[in-house]
């Protein structure tokens, strides 16, 4: 084949599978316990709860879930927690995903991995393996999981996975209990441990809607400072936003509900068999009474389909992107999937001011040119380059 027509090829099926609903890659929870008390997670149920394992998939209906979901062709699978072993038939399950060929991450706090539990993961290699480091000291830490000893369980952890080379990635969620400690960990894990490292800022309530983790989020400025801290991050972010700062690309579909890839190239199953658009979402299909098929091409079409009843500030907001407002952030924060949610809005404003883009009218909104807040945003965005 001649290289340009090898090329119109290659193009036409990309074209084609953008325009397709195919779940490309998605996340299986299988459980919501974990062995941490982490101050801010929206996912942690203590570790004995009986009631909760009693209510998790069994080994066998997470497999017919795992068939179901290769048929229609995914490829990526995340299996996460709760702490993923904490489950005793943790390597059935694994196992039987590795045989159908994903490529699989593994999200874990590491503080239950054994020297025997990293032997099998050398046999059996995932894709990532993905532990969350709260801190470079014991302290910190162990102030953010509640539990003594979990820090030095936590380092035996990745200790062993490191040395067998298995390819661990760490990260952190930053609260008010570590962020100053991000940059030492950053050195921490990239110089002294010689891996990769990423952290996050933005902290959700908790799945039943509680707001108890955002009492440790960060306030929008602090969230603003570490990206101006962070030269890598400054880049991705200005890539970020010349990638996404534009309008849609069918006016079509500018009153939709739902513009991210849920539902439409990925997925979230929870331990309990609901299927869901992402594992922030609280509309769910139930895979115990229906299947993986009619889960994604009934109930998360249709999810997909929602269109926004009323014209909010977000609906024509160009700089959504800077700041991750879904529907399942108005949910869990505001009870109302189409609310905007302040926090989030601050950010976006913050940063958009920070990385030099202009933004356009989109509604009532006090953070915009003219608006209560907004030469308050300017000034601290001056501020916050002056004293980085």
């Amino acid at each position: 084949m001649e290289e340009q027509s090898y090329g119109d090829w290659r193009q036409g099926v990309h074209h084609r599978l953008l325009g397709r609903r195919i779940p490309l890659g998605g996340s299986l929870e299988l459980t919501q316990r974990c062995n941490n008390r982490c101050i801010h997670c929206y996912n942690n149920l203590p570790a004995d709860d009986h009631n909760a394992m009693a209510r998790e998939l069994s080994s066998d209906e997470i497999c017919r879930i795992i068939d179901e979901i290769s048929e229609l062709g995914c490829l990526w699978l995340l299996l996460t927690g709760g702490e993923i072993f904490l489950r005793k038939d943790f390597f059935e399950i694994y196992g039987y995903a590795k045989q159908k060929g994903f490529l699989i991450t593994l999200f874990t706090n590491g503080t239950l991995i054994t020297s025997d539990i990293a032997d099998l993961l050398v046999d059996l290699p995932p894709f990532s393996i993905e532990i969350t480091l709260y801190g470079s000291r014991r302290k910190t830490y162990e102030s953010i999981t509640g539990v003594p000893g979990s820090y030095a369980g936590c380092l035996n952890g990745i200790k062993r996975l490191t040395e067998r080379g298995l390819p661990v990635k760490l990260k952190t969620m930053v609260v008010a209990q570590n962020k100053h400690e991000v940059f030492e960990l950053k050195r921490f894990v990239e110089e002294g441990l010689g891996l990769e490292f990423k952290f996050d800022t933005m902290i959700n309530p908790r799945r039943d809607c509680s707001l108890s983790p955002l009492e440790v989020r960060l306030d929008p400025v602090d969230v603003v400072r570490l990206d101006f801290e962070d030269k890598d991050r400054i880049t991705e972010w200005r890539q970020f936003a010349e990638r996404f700062h534009k309008p849609a690309a069918n006016p079509a579909d500018a009153d939709k509900l739902y513009l991210c890839g849920g539902g439409h190239q990925s997925f979230a199953v929870d331990s309990f068999g609901q299927l869901m658009t992402c594992v922030l979402s609280g509309r769910c299909y139930d895979l115990r009474q229906g299947s993986f098929k009619a889960g994604w091409e009934d109930f998360l079409f249709n999810q997909r389909q929602k269109r926004a009843t009323r014209n909010t500030r977000c609906r024509n907001c160009l700089i959504k992107p800077m700041c991750g407002m879904c529907p399942a952030n108005g949910e869990l924060e505001c009870r109302d999937e189409e609310a905007p949610v302040e926090f989030l809005c601050e950010v976006a404003h913050l940063r958009a001011y920070a990385f030099g883009l202009a933004v356009a009218p989109h509604g009532d909104c006090e953070y915009c040119r003219g608006g209560t807040r907004y030469e308050d945003l300017v000034r601290t965005v001056e501020r916050l380059r002056r004293q980085t």
